[in-house]
C-alpha cells in the first residue's frame, strides 16, 4: 500500500514539472507574440492552455482522491496540500498567458502595443519570461536559491505595472479608448504572472522547509 501510494506522489511530482513547463513556453510564446504581432503564436498558446487545464483538473482529482483514501499525515500531507495549491497556481498563469495571446489576436494586424509603452512591455516580458523560466526550474528542482530571484523579477515587474499607469494618466497620454484598455489589461496580467511566481516559490519552501509563515500566499487573483 505505501509503495502505491508512494507512486501516487511522484506521479503528482511528473505532473507538476510538465505544467511547470507548459507554462514557460506558455509564457514565452504569448511574450513573442505581442512583441511580434504574430497571430499563429498567439493562436498556439490560446489552444494549448486546454492542456495545462487538463493536467490541473487531473491533478486535483488525485489529490483530493488521496487525502480521501490514504488520510496523508505530516510531511505526506504537506506534499499532497502543496501540489494541490501549485496546480492552481500554474493553471492561473497559463490562462494570464493565454489572456496576453487572446488580446494580441485581437489586435491584429496592428500591434497591441501602444508606441509609447514599447520599451515598458518589452522589460515586461523579459521579465514574465524569466518567471516561467525560474518557476519551472523551481519546481522541478525544489532549489530554493532560485526563489530569491522570482521575488526580485515580481519587484521589477510591479515597477513596471506603475509605469504604465503613470504614462496612461500623464498629461501626454494620446492613445485611443482601445489602446488605453489593451495597455491596462497587458499590464495587469503580467504583473499577475510575478505574484503567482512568488505564490509558488513560497508554497517550495514550505514543501521543502516546513516553514508555514513563508509560505503565506499573495491575494488577488
Amino acid at each position: 500500500m505505501r509503495k502505491i501510494f508512494e507512486a501516487e506522489l511522484q506521479a503528482l511530482g511528473e505532473d507538476l514539472d510538465q505544467m511547470a513547463e507548459l507554462v514557460h513556453a506558455a509564457i514565452s510564446r504569448a511574450g513573442e507574440a505581442l512583441l511580434t504581432s504574430n497571430i499563429s503564436l498567439a493562436q498556439q498558446v490560446i489552444e494549448d492552455d486546454q492542456k495545462v487545464d487538463a493536467l490541473e483538473r487531473s491533478l486535483e482529482e488525485r489529490c483530493v482522491l488521496l487525502l480521501a483514501q490514504q488520510q496523508p499525515v505530516a510531511t505526506d500531507l504537506r506534499v499532497v496540500v502543496t501540489a494541490l495549491r501549485l496546480s492552481a497556481s500554474l493553471e492561473r498563469m497559463g490562462d494570464l498567458a493565454r489572456h496576453i495571446a487572446e488580446v494580441s489576436r485581437r489586435a491584429y494586424p496592428n500591434s497591441a502595443m501602444p508606441p509609447q509603452l514599447q520599451e515598458t512591455f518589452e522589460g515586461m516580458v523579459g521579465a514574465a519570461e524569466r518567471v516561467g523560466r525560474r518557476v519551472y526550474g523551481l519546481v522541478s528542482s525544489h532549489d530554493l536559491d532560485v526563489a530569491g530571484n522570482i521575488e526580485r523579477d515580481d519587484d521589477l515587474l510591479d515597477d513596471f505595472h506603475n509605469n504604465v499607469f503613470v504614462t496612461l494618466l500623464g498629461q501626454e497620454w494620446q492613445g485611443s479608448a482601445q489602446e488605453t484598455v489593451d495597455a491596462t489589461l497587458l499590464s495587469r496580467y503580467f504583473e499577475r504572472f510575478g505574484d503567482h511566481g512568488v505564490s509558488v516559490a513560497r508554497r517550495i519552501n514550505y514543501l521543502v522547509t516546513g516553514d508555514f509563515d513563508k509560505e503565506h500566499h499573495t491575494s488577488g487573483a
